[in-house]
């Protein structure tokens, strides 16, 4: 028992201090995709809700298209696609030399993916609000933007956590994914663990506990946040 709890230590004879570095990139990498993931998803239900066609047409497209592709095509498109376009446009521009680092890389893609399976999301929680609320509140005579955030914006948050909730978790999963362009994320790190002791079941078994307990915890805190969502319908 001695020697895979040394293998799990810090230091030069043990694991632990790079696994803990992978967790803090995936812990990073996940948090600074959520917000651009949702603020985009929902800018894109605000267009398929528009009236708009054309924008509507734009927005649905976009969906389509990156929640068809696989997750990992998507990355890689962006990773070596991306870079060799913005390395054209940028030398074509200014005359330098750019390079994508691999966490940019895979925030831009994953907040992709994100934002359009959150943009239906967004979209179900808007044709929950009845259409009489918006009606009402032209009646009393408040702006689009005061309708939107005194009585659209805290229905569509209630409405939508649910589904938000869900797609944090599968989140925290993809980022696995930025393992394949040198990205020294947990899996990662663990696999170079596993490649160098050969012990695949130790270290394997410790990513997966710690998968599960990052999932444990973010049930926690999105239960909470829930809870504190729902608070006036416990009122009433």
């Amino acid at each position: 028992m001695a020697e895979p709890l040394g293998l799990l230590s810090y230091g030069p004879n043990g694991w632990g201090d790079e696994i803990v570095a992978g967790l803090l990139v995936t812990i990073a990498l996940a948090l600074v995709t959520l917000p651009i993931g949702i603020v985009l998803g929902f800018g894109l239900a605000l267009a398929k809700n528009s009236g708009d066609a054309r924008l509507a047409r734009a927005a649905t497209i976009f969906t389509t298209t990156f929640r068809a592709l696989p997750e990992l095509l998507t990355l890689l498109l962006i990773y070596y696609g991306g870079q060799i376009a913005v390395q054209k446009l940028v030398r074509a521009l200014f005359d330098v030399y750019v390079e994508i680092s691999s966490f940019a890389a895979g925030v831009v893609a994953l907040s992709l993916v994100l934002s359009s399976f959150s943009s239906e999301v967004f979209l179900s929680a808007f044709r929950g609000i009845q259409r009489g609320q918006y009606e009402a509140a032209d009646a009393l005579g408040l702006r689009r933007g005061t309708t939107m955030r005194l009585v659209v914006a805290p229905q569509l948050i209630r409405l939508a956590l649910p589904g938000l909730s869900n797609l944090w978790l599968i989140l925290l999963k993809d980022t696995s994914l930025v393992s394949v362009i040198a990205l020294s994320d947990l899996l990662r790190n663990v696999n170079v663990a596993v490649g160098v002791t050969k012990e695949p079941f130790l270290f394997y078994g410790v990513a997966c506990l710690i998968y599960l307990a990052l999932a444990m915890i973010s049930s926690v805190g999105l239960g909470g946040i829930e809870r504190w969502a729902r608070r006036g319908e416990a009122v009433r």
